[in-house]
């Protein structure tokens, strides 16, 4: 334990261990009702076996310190901090109490699987052998109206979050176990609610985007990093445009990442409309190409996707590298909000 000097100094705590009389009636008491084994195996002590007549925790004046400090208190301040971190680890894991008292883990479950088989043999032969029930032949053949199926359970609000998975050398990426656990999950919940699966008729790349998307971030963390670099050498992509497909389906989803891909050309009415209504926004001409209405400066567009919506993208002005922004709007003015106020655009 570090105290005021540069060397710690050295504490000892000393605790009486069970005799073999007294491991014999905490074993039986442990044996005897099912439960107590699983909550040792669950790590907790149930009051009930803590009280089954063994003194398993220590009582006033049984723990003895001992420290190397010149401190004249009883216990000192350094054997009270070996104390305290003592009850920390107890309350942590019952084991810790019994191996103080004598005996390990392995040795105490080995004991007490002994004893619970030795149980259940002696409980099967004191019962007495019962008949079998007979079934006459004629009523296992005749046919029969099986009831109705009871009622489907409500299917739960949200998809639950899968367990942590520990990583161990040579063993499956925790990372990708967690993934597939999750995307799994989110597939049946789909199924459950809607009976439709939304990834049975998506194509490889549409679904390494979608499976990219729902990774929070945009590649700034190593794991991050590493899944788009992944999914992008899978579908024969670069990582540069699965980053920009992402920005898209978070954008609208598989009809927004259909916009970033696909050109067309919109029949007349919505799209031969909206020039007007920019120019009445205090726009200035955007210029027209298929379903692209570009900013006269080039650093802005919005493009009409076959869902009738307007979606707004970005790009530095004279590079042609646009990126989906902001949120679709069935009003293409809308659209342009949140790239910026009329004046800036």
């Amino acid at each position: 334990v570090h105290g005021s000097r540069p060397r710690p100094y050295r504490v000892q705590v000393r605790v009486r261990t069970l005799t073999d009389d007294d491991w014999d009636r905490f074993l039986d008491a442990a044996a005897e009702r099912p439960g107590h084994i699983a909550a040792l195996l669950d790590k907790e002590m149930p009051r009930s076996l803590a009280d089954c007549g063994v003194e398993l925790l220590p009582g006033p004046g049984e723990l003895e310190p001992h420290c190397s400090c010149p401190d004249f208190g009883h216990p000192c301040k350094h054997a009270a901090a070996l104390c305290y971190q003592t009850a920390r680890l107890l309350d942590q894991d019952p084991f810790v109490l019994l191996l103080l008292r004598g005996r390990g883990e392995r040795e105490l479950l080995d004991a007490l699987s002994r004893r619970s088989a030795t149980r259940a043999a002696r409980a099967a032969q004191e019962r007495e052998p019962e008949q079998p029930a007979g079934v006459r032949a004629g009523d296992v053949l005749a046919r029969r109206v099986l009831p109705p199926l009871p009622a489907p359970l409500p299917p739960p609000a949200h998809p639950e979050q899968p367990p942590a998975y520990p990583g161990a050398p040579g063993g499956p990426d925790p990372f990708a176990l967690d993934q597939l656990a999750t995307d799994a999950a989110a597939r049946a919940h789909a199924l459950l609610t809607s009976g439709r699966d939304p990834v049975a008729e998506l194509t490889l790349w549409q679904d390494a985007v979608r499976i990219a998307a729902a990774r929070p971030g945009s590649g700034l963390t190593a794991a991050t990093r590493a899944l788009y670099s992944s999914l992008a050498s899978a579908t024969g992509r670069t990582p540069v445009e699965l980053a920009r497909a992402v920005a898209a389906w978070r954008q609208g989803g598989i009809e927004a990442l259909g916009v970033l891909e696909e050109a067309w050309d919109p029949p007349a009415g919505r799209f031969d409309r909206a020039r007007p209504l920019l120019m009445a926004a205090d726009l200035p001409a955007f210029r027209p190409w298929r379903n692209h209405l570009t900013h006269p400066h080039g650093h802005a567009q919005l493009r009409l996707g076959r869902d009738g919506l307007w979606y707004a993208y970005e790009s530095e002005p004279g590079r042609d590298d646009w990126w989906p922004r902001g949120t679709p709007d069935l009003d293409p003015v809308g659209a342009l909000t949140e790239l910026g106020v009329p004046d800036e655009l």
